[in-house]
């Protein structure tokens, strides 16, 4: 766990939840195949934030006054174990080497192996849940709609869209693995709209903070750019038909890329602003749908601070 989630989670009063789920998930590591068990630490040892899962664990308590059982711990593994399949699959897709100072998985044990690691992830959480028809349904419904995302975000790549259609990309990229941990959680509809939203600020902060890496860092973001992927900055920045028309090139120059890159820059307080009125839906569907709203309304502050450190 990073520092970050554990500030949150200390905040949160989720400590005694989150060391469940990594038990859990430690044990389930040391249970997998021989063959696959290095990938595995390789892959789940890498200080995730643990954002689905606390989302999860969230969206639980506020609809409940209950302690989170046993049941809860293995669905929040579940979606861990099925966010981080569709890590290897991004990863390998932006030809990544690294993800949090680490090798990826493809870059340290090869392209097939952690293509196979991939699938006996989704495979082994659809086992983990068999008994569970609730959440199958979910996961199955995740699983295709995130393939369905990828797919449309890499067609959809130089294209002149909008900020409108960025909130589609977002909504059913990051936005679909929100919705499904509220969904876990109250096991009813009751706070779908509200883990969209979160997951739309999720991504978008994630977009944000993508730049603010190639302003001051000079590095972060470069495949988004290099690719031509519609980040809330590039959707704001290719309103001006001059950035559009290089943004749109099948084979944008380096010279194009930093006029993209700057144009971008310059359009992060719109972003962040656009941010603000995504996060404040969020918690107006929390505060209407939930008994116990708290949580949920620091976890969308939380999130919101994720692309102003």
């Amino acid at each position: 766990m990073d520092k970050i989630t554990a500030g949150i989670v200390a905040e949160l009063d989720l400590a005694d939840e989150i060391d469940r789920l990594c038990r859990y998930l430690a044990d389930w590591v040391e249970g997998v195949s021989p063959e696959m068990r290095e990938l595995m630490h390789w892959q789940f040892d890498t200080g995730s934030k643990y954002f689905r899962p606390l989302t999860i664990f969230a969206c639980y308590r506020a609809v409940n006054e209950t302690a989170v059982p046993d049941t809860m711990i293995r669905s929040a593994a579940v979606l861990e174990m099925m966010h981080n399949m569709s890590l290897v699959v991004d990863d390998i897709l932006d030809q990544s080497d690294e993800r949090r100072s680490k090798a990826t998985l493809h870059a340290k044990f090869g392209m097939l192996p952690a293509l196979m690691a991939s699938g006996y992830i989704q495979a082994d959480g659809f086992a983990l849940s068999a008994h569970d028809p609730h959440d199958i349904l979910l996961f199955a419904d995740l699983v295709k709609r995130l393939g369905v995302a990828e797919c449309a975000q890499w067609r959809l790549r130089r294209q002149p869209l909008g900020v409108a259609d960025w909130e589609e990309i977002a909504g059913e990229d990051t936005g679909s693995m929100f919705e499904t941990c509220a969904c876990l959680a109250t096991r009813d509809e009751s706070l779908r709209k509200f883990g969209r939203l979160l997951g739309m600020v999720y991504h978008g902060c994630d977009d944000v903070g993508d730049v603010k890496g190639l302003q001051s860092l000079g590095g972060g973001g470069e495949e988004d750019l290099r690719d031509g992927i519609l980040t809330l900055p590039a959707a704001l920045a290719i309103q001006d038909p001059a950035i559009r028309q290089r943004f749109c090139s099948s084979n944008p120059s380096p010279a194009d890329l930093e006029i993209i890159k700057h144009a971008m820059i310059a359009q992060l307080p719109a972003a962040e602003l656009h941010l603000d009125q995504l996060a404040k839906d969020a918690c107006w569907e929390a505060q209407v749908h939930a008994k116990q709203p708290q949580r949920l309304l620091q976890l969308v502050a939380h999130t919101r601070e994720l692309s102003r450190r």
